[in-house]
């Protein structure tokens, strides 16, 4: 055995023994210590992940689509990890001045501190730490580490003889494997300072509204000051302990010869100059003049919450989004979303009961651009009777927590004109409709019940009854073709494209009837079911990118710390129908709102103003449902996809009228000029001969 080992176990023995008497405040019998033997006191061969690769818990960022903008973040402690290059090298000697001046003289332990503190501890009955900073980063890195159990967690910070010997233990291995800024850096990063910061980052910008790199000496000893004492930030306690633990850094900085005494007698002068900052936490704390963004945050959070790859359940993915420091670029375009808002508060102003949730999505990625309401987002309370407004966190513009959605009446159409198309029928089916058209299909007494039968009727005689095919019977929304178009290829196949393109049943009474009686839901056709903006969008957007439907996703790109992309953040595509169906569906969508198809068929739509406003090729739909109790109005071009419903919903029983149509088909035309003024022109591609005027075997060759 040679010298330089005989000298390295006498210092972990030394250490191991003497940090064990000075936790025990000298009332230990060194019989004991001993009795823990050599070998127990030897550095570990191996390191524990939580030292190896530490995952202290970091806060997640939420951006808008450019990768910049803050919408808000996710944590329970505030931080977020820093090269150690990249703190200003005053901060890394303050904090090595103050908490550990030997730090780059020992192995892990400090021999000669834990001397001192056996031997204070014996002389004045007090109890003197002797932590080295390696030491105190091997506790801080087990207690916070999101891999380890509760119990693992909570075992790094009892106070036992036991802890402090494999404290002292793991710091002599990481040193040996570790290099010393790397240590300092990760110390840097998880230490707490105080009023809510953890790590030097959040610190920086908690107190100083600064980065690490740039803080100045005087700024760099007051947090350093507060490791040792957090409870004294100047921010929300003591002002002048602070300042003491200053002028105690500033001190040990000149005595370590790391600074000047007149350098750091000037940093005692110095006023406090706190610019206090706070990082916002979750969706409540968006940017106040952002507010709108409040609705889109909700429906991430909803969104991430039902990722498996985050978690088992619920409680383990808000763990892993709170605790996991990603990095997440969403698909809001704030540009988008300010003209969305702009123009939902021109239909109906936000002192009013009924809303006008809208949605926007992009065709071919799913990609959800902006989610609006004449809303607060807020929890302040409302009046009596007025649960969802003004202030509302309920997910009005996507559905859920309790919000099932709004009949879209007509919209429901293009689900029959899709089932009709695929089972080989073309868009030249004429069908002769009448005013008042008897189906097979079984209703309850109501006024489109006729003996029993469901017989829905045109809300236009002299525009829509007679002689029609699919264009104008699109166009016109004429209710008896689309009444007679279901019983020719089934309701359940209507039922079955709906939730093929993303329609989901929220109401029990609709997934019930999709689930046990689609067969005889022929009104499902007209816009019976609920369904929320973003469904329908989405929807749409399908028949716009040729059939390719993508599941709505709020994020552009999730990125974990170490900047890997996470796969859960791609986009969920798929083709869902075939091309020409599609296609076909678009040349029709073309004639509600005033654009012509290419075989020249459109006469007539109930939207006929939108197109010429916005001057290049666009599709879409209107929709009433009974008595006019919500109106709704869907429009998309290859680019883009807008869909807005106005309803109350909080009483179902207020019928918001049909003078509403006017302002939400200006509204959606807004947005839509307004989101692709910079975009070029694209046009449609023309379904073939044989979808537009022959019968085919069924069309679903893709």
């Amino acid at each position: 055995m040679n010298r330089a080992y005989l000298d390295k176990l006498f210092t972990v023995v030394l250490a191991g023994v003497l940090a064990g008497l000075a936790l025990a405040a000298a009332a230990l019998p060194a019989a004991l210590v001993f009795g823990l033997g050599v070998k127990n006191l030897m550095p570990y061969t191996v390191l524990p992940e939580a030292l190896k690769t530490p995952q202290p818990a970091q806060r997640s960022n939420l951006y808008a689509n450019d990768g910049r903008t803050l919408i808000t973040s996710f944590y329970v402690e505030d931080r977020v990890d820093v090269p150690v290059g990249e703190v200003a090298p005053v901060m890394r000697d303050a904090i090595v001045a103050a908490e550990d001046v030997r730090f780059y003289e020992h192995h892990g332990v400090d021999v000669r501190g834990v001397a001192r503190a056996f031997t204070a501890n014996r002389r004045e009955g007090t109890r003197q730490g002797a932590s080295t900073l390696t030491m105190q980063y091997v506790r801080n890195a087990l207690a916070g580490d999101t891999r380890l159990t509760e119990e693992q967690r909570a075992a790094a910070t009892e106070i036992t003889v036991g802890r402090k010997i494999r404290e002292m233990r793991y710091a002599l291995t990481l040193e040996r494997q570790i290099g010393k800024d790397e240590i300092l850096g990760r110390y840097l990063n998880i230490a707490y300072f105080g009023a809510g910061a953890y790590g030097i980052a959040a610190a920086s910008k908690r107190y100083f509204s600064t980065t690490p790199e740039r803080l100045t000496l005087a700024q760099a000893a007051l947090l350093a000051g507060l490791v040792r004492s957090p409870a004294d930030d100047p921010i929300n306690g003591d002002a002048d302990a602070a300042r003491q633990r200053r002028a105690y850094v500033l001190d040990r900085m000149v005595e370590a010869g790391r600074v000047s005494a007149a350098d750091a007698e000037a940093a005692k002068a110095t006023e406090l100059a706190l610019r206090p900052n706070t990082t916002p936490n979750d969706c409540a704390a968006v940017p106040a003049d952002h507010n709108d963004w409040g609705f889109f945050c909700d429906w991430f959070t909803q969104w991430w919450n039902a990722q498996p790859a985050f978690g088992e359940n619920v409680d383990e993915r808000q763990r892993t989004l709170r605790r996991g420091g990603w990095k997440i670029v969403s698909s809001l375009d704030p540009d988008v979303q300010a003209k969305a808002s702009e123009q939902v508060r021109a239909i109906y102003p936000e002192t009013i009961a009924r809303a006008a949730p809208t949605a926007v999505v992009q065709p071919g990625t799913g990609r959800v651009l902006a989610m609006a309401v004449n809303r607060t987002y807020g929890t302040a309370a409302n009046p009596d009777g007025q649960q969802n407004y003004p202030n509302t966190v309920n997910q009005l513009v996507a559905g859920g927590g309790g919000i099932t959605g709004y009949q879209a009446g007509s919209t429901f159409k293009l689900f029959a004109l899709l089932a009709a198309l695929e089972s080989g029928l073309p868009l030249d089916t004429e069908f002769d409709a009448p005013r008042v058209y008897v189906t097979q299909y079984p209703v309850g007494a109501g006024p489109a019940s006729c003996g029993g039968r469901w017989c829905p009727e045109n809300a236009n005689t002299y525009w829509m009854d007679g002689d029609r095919d699919m264009w104008d019977a699109f166009g016109r929304s004429v209710n008896t073709y689309f009444a007679w178009l279901t019983e020719r290829v089934g309701a359940d196949r209507v039922v079955e494209m709906a939730q093929r393109l993303g329609i989901v049943f929220r109401a029990p009474a609709d997934a019930r009837m999709a689930r046990e009686g689609a067969k005889s839901w022929g009104p499902f056709t007209l816009g019976v079911s609920a369904t929320t903006p973003l469904d329908l969008a989405g929807a749409y957007a399908a028949v716009a990118a040729e059939g390719t439907w993508c599941r709505p996703t709020p994020v552009t790109s999730i990125t974990d710390p170490g900047g890997r992309t996470v796969a859960a953040g791609n986009t969920d595509c798929r083709q869902v129908l075939d091309t020409e169906v599609a296609r076909a569906a678009a040349d029709a969508s073309r004639c509600p709102v005033g654009d012509q198809s290419m075989y020249r068929r459109c006469d007539g739509g109930t939207a006929e103003e939108l197109a010429p406003g916005l001057r290049r090729p666009v599709a879409g739909k209107t929709g009433s449902s009974e008595r006019n109790a919500t109106e709704t109005v869907v429009a998309f071009t290859p680019q883009l996809s807008v869909a807005t419903i106005a309803a109350n919903p909080d009483d179902p029983r207020d019928a918001v009228g049909g003078g509403v149509q006017k302002r939400q088909i200006a509204a959606v035309g807004r947005i839509l000029a307004w989101s692709l003024r910079d975009e070029p022109v694209r046009d449609f591609v023309p379904p073939g001969q044989a979808v537009a005027f022959q019968h085919t075997s069924p069309r679903t060759g893709n």
